[in-house]
């Protein structure tokens, strides 16, 4: 385990997982919320975002944490592993919700309140992305795939790290 992608709907705890990861691997995190997004909450150019990705990429050890299908299929042909926090709606929406005016390291702002923009992408993630992750799994010869239904599978794998 060298190069790692977590994925998952926003809220799942893919970043708490890729801390927790780092901590017990070793292995340098990218969040790559922190390099799409600015402080002013808009975002860097998908040619820039596609340049740092491609560097990184190139990297000889890293966790990347954050969806982005967009570049799914290009991160999971460079990575070794994969992470996949499969969780319940309820749970993502849960999680979403209990960040609300906390600071966290893999975004460049606090949220102060509930967006409801998000929100929709949260609920409609198993419609909008789960397909593609599936297709994409299902081809994963050379590839160590893990899939947590709970945060309870995601603690016990931790423990045996």
């Amino acid at each position: 385990m060298k190069k790692v992608l977590i994925i998952g709907c926003p809220g799942a705890g893919k970043s708490t997982f890729a801390r927790a990861l780092a901590e017990k691997t070793g292995l340098p995190l990218i969040y790559l919320d922190m390099i799409w997004h600015k402080p002013d909450r808009t975002h860097i150019s998908r040619d820039e975002f596609d340049l740092r990705l491609a560097e990184i990429l190139r990297g000889d050890s890293w966790i990347l944490d954050g969806h982005y299908s967009r570049t799914l299929a290009t991160r999971y042909a460079a990575c070794d592993t994969v992470f996949w926090l499969d969780l319940p709606l309820s749970a993502c929406l849960a999680g979403v919700r209990a960040r609300i005016g906390k600071h966290r390291p893999d975004m460049p702002w606090d949220a102060t309140a509930e967006d409801p923009e998000f929100t929709e992408q949260v609920r409609s993630f198993d419609a909008e992305n789960r397909p593609q992750i599936e297709a994409m799994l299902a081809h994963s010869e050379g590839k160590n795939v893990r899939i947590f239904h709970s945060h309870e599978e995601v603690d016990a794998y931790l423990a045996t790290l």
